[in-house]
């Protein structure tokens, strides 16, 4: 999921969506908007912020995977992350108006970009996801009643374990650990 060391990229991103609806902001009223949906008062902060979080001392800075799933169908795909998992859809992008979709999608602190692409991933690919409480997770997606995936939640030597498949038979496995 994008945080705020994107900040300078989404406002680019959003000024161009903007541009493309006809409305025209400057590149620094829309780092304004992007500081405020940081809870921020003002780019300055948010800036400052993004130049302490750079300031680790290691010119090294390795952070979490982005895990790819291959799609097959946008509406299976949203029916199913959206829809059952309770993702958002963050952004999506199509070289043109036929082209197959890449986008993202997040829920809290996870983010998986899903692809049309044949050469992005493969299908049946597997995420390893850690949760605070799983089994909240589970009774939320039980209360949904979804009717292509009833998961359980099963006790793992490393925690309790609830396994989603989506409808391209990628999985992604939940996990609360100890």
């Amino acid at each position: 999921m994008r945080d705020f060391r994107d900040a300078k990229l989404m406002a680019k991103t959003l000024r161009q969506a903007l541009a493309d609806r006809d409305i025209s902001l400057s590149h620094s009223e829309t780092l304004e908007i992007v500081a405020r949906q940081f809870g921020l008062e003002q780019w300055n902060i948010l800036s400052a912020k993004i130049d302490a979080a750079g300031a680790s001392g290691s010119a090294v800075r390795i952070e979490p995977p982005m895990p790819i799933f291959r799609i097959f169908s946008v509406e299976k795909a949203m029916e199913f992350y959206c829809g059952f998992l309770g993702f958002n859809l963050d952004w999506e992008h199509r070289f043109g108006e036929n082209s197959p979709l890449y986008c993202q999608v997040s829920r809290d602190g996870m983010a998986l970009h899903l692809s049309e692409h044949s050469g992005d991933a493969s299908p049946g690919a597997k995420a390893f996801v850690r949760v605070a409480n799983v089994r909240a997770y589970h009774a939320e997606l039980a209360g949904k009643d979804y009717r292509y995936m009833n998961p359980g939640v099963e006790e793992a030597p490393w925690g309790l374990e609830m396994m989603v498949i989506d409808p391209f038979s990628n999985r992604i496995a939940f996990c609360q650990q100890a």
